[in-house]
């Protein structure tokens, strides 16, 4: 077996990985004011939250151009790669995994396996690390998305966002619970359920939220049955995430902590500042 694996740029890969030679990232356009850019190519995250201070309408998203996505995998199937495992962003947040599952058997020479990491950023990096580690181990392409279906199952993401403003226009969160929050001045905690941004608790301040995040954390951990990694991923936010690290680090120092940041496309949805604590076994 020849694979390529396949991801797109609102996975945050470990440097390690970023320069593999049987990696692709598929760039995902975020509009801003009427113009286009491509995320990790056109806009880089701290250029993007300046631009989004001072934007005059709210930012959009959109998928990746399906003829540029179709020609990458014909390019990888003339490479003599016959094996195309494609991680992406979670289809709660965007429905490009379906388009994806819509077009894999037009592909001459190659098999795709579109794969919904149901979620996104430093989990799904982790992913895609995993896959290409168990390629170089000579896996076999069912031991691979074995072990990547462990890490989804047993990966946890809880958010603290600053504004859920965001996430309500974008309609990816119900108003009713943006409302809630609006009103009693809540501090929600949120999390991925199937996919989906869902309201996970109420809290009545940002402190008690952290503190809430850091104890569901620890009881994830107990019960993954597996080594685990934390995450701490922040939407220009790196002072808080540093503090929020030391914090796990001190309740948890047996923990191995991970500090990254969401990219333009996840930080429209999130806004500006929102904090993210995730583990997912190793």
């Amino acid at each position: 077996m020849k694979l390529a694996v396949v991801t797109d740029s609102t996975a945050y890969l470990p440097e390690r990985i970023q320069d593999h030679a049987d990696l692709f990232v598929i760039p995902i356009p975020v509009i801003l004011d009427g113009k286009s850019y491509n995320e990790g190519i056109d806009i880089q995250p701290d250029e993007y939250y300046s631009l989004l201070k001072n934007s005059k309408e709210f930012p959009k998203t959109s998928q990746p151009v399906l003829g540029e996505v179709i020609a990458l995998y014909e390019t990888l199937a003339q490479k003599g790669y016959d094996t195309i495992l494609s991680i992406h962003l979670s289809s709660g947040i965007s429905g490009f995994i379906n388009t994806l599952y819509g077009i894999k058997d037009d592909i001459k020479g190659a098999r795709v396996i579109p794969y919904d990491s149901k979620i996104t950023s430093m989990p799904m990096g982790h992913m895609v690390e995993a896959a290409l580690d168990l390629n170089q181990q000579g896996k076999t392409i069912e031991e691979i998305v074995t072990h990547i279906d462990r890490i989804r199952d047993n990966t946890y993401a809880y958010l603290i966002v600053d504004d859920l403003n965001n996430l309500v226009r974008g309609g990816r969160l119900t108003n009713g619970a943006a409302l809630i929050g609006g009103l009693l001045k809540i501090k929600p905690i949120l999390t991925f359920d199937e996919g989906k941004i869902v309201l996970y608790e109420k809290i009545r301040s940002s402190k008690k939220a952290f503190n809430r995040a850091e104890d569901i954390i620890g009881q994830r951990e107990s019960e993954i049955a597996y080594p685990v990694k934390f995450y701490v991923i922040h939407a220009n936010n790196l002072s808080v995430a540093l503090e929020e690290k030391a914090k796990l680090q001190k309740k948890y120092p047996d923990a191995e902590i991970e500090v990254g940041h969401f990219g333009p496309v996840i930080g429209s949805h999130l806004g500006e500042k929102a904090i993210g604590i995730a583990i997912a076994a190793q």
